[in-house]
């Protein structure tokens, strides 16, 4: 689990493609990461992923479910990526819970420089919509972001000067996908408000 409070960029060494439809990254860290250990889980552009070995740098198998649900297997050698280490027991909670298992992609339909930060507009598939909560949180490329407006298939977010810095956010332009994961509670809390409505549809 995850906060979507981003620690550092990663630096996209390689990826390889397998022939059974899964490929592996190999990502650079940053400095003050230390070394990371064998099995040790880190969101890699909001994807949890396992790392093979310990070093520093995450080595990390994609299944083929992973490469069709998120941007990973768009990656080229020297692209960044957004990295963060899975949450503790006692750390701060400085963002939302995040379980980094991608939902789908938004698509950046415009960005809008307002006062010292950034409006940032996407566009999400009907089936995801319904889980955008004016006011929720929203984790895109694994960053843990406050919807500002909804409408029926768009959402905006704004985005502060640190986080345009210090995340892949600022190098996107309108068309870019990112990986998006609902908040939890609003999965389940749509999920339940489902099951009421088919429950009050049903015939006394």
């Amino acid at each position: 689990m995850f906060t979507g409070i981003i620690t550092g960029l990663g630096l996209v060494a390689s990826i390889t493609r397998s022939g059974r439809g899964g490929a592996r990254l190999t990502a650079t860290l940053p400095p003050r990461w230390g070394r990371l250990k064998a099995g040790e889980s880190v969101s890699v552009s909001g994807v949890c992923l396992t790392a093979l070995a310990p070093g520093r740098q995450i080595v990390a198998d994609l299944s083929a479910e992973t490469l069709r649900r998120s941007t990973l297997g768009e990656l080229s050698v020297g692209d960044h990526v957004n990295l963060e280490r899975a949450l503790r027991l006692g750390d701060r909670l400085s963002g939302h819970f995040v379980m980094g298992h991608v939902d789908g992609f938004a698509r950046v339909r415009s960005i809008v420089r307002r006062g010292n930060s950034w409006t940032f507009r996407f566009a999400v598939a009907g089936n995801l919509a319904r889980f955008v909560v004016e006011k929720g949180s929203v984790a895109l490329d694994g960053v843990s972001l406050t919807v500002a407006a909804r409408r029926l298939k768009d959402f905006d977010v704004a985005v502060i000067p640190e986080t345009f810095r210090r995340t892949t956010l600022g190098g996107a332009r309108p068309g870019t996908r990112v990986n998006f994961e609902a908040d939890v509670f609003a999965r389940y809390g749509a999920a339940g408000w489902r099951r009421a409505v088919r429950r009050r549809r049903r015939p006394s």
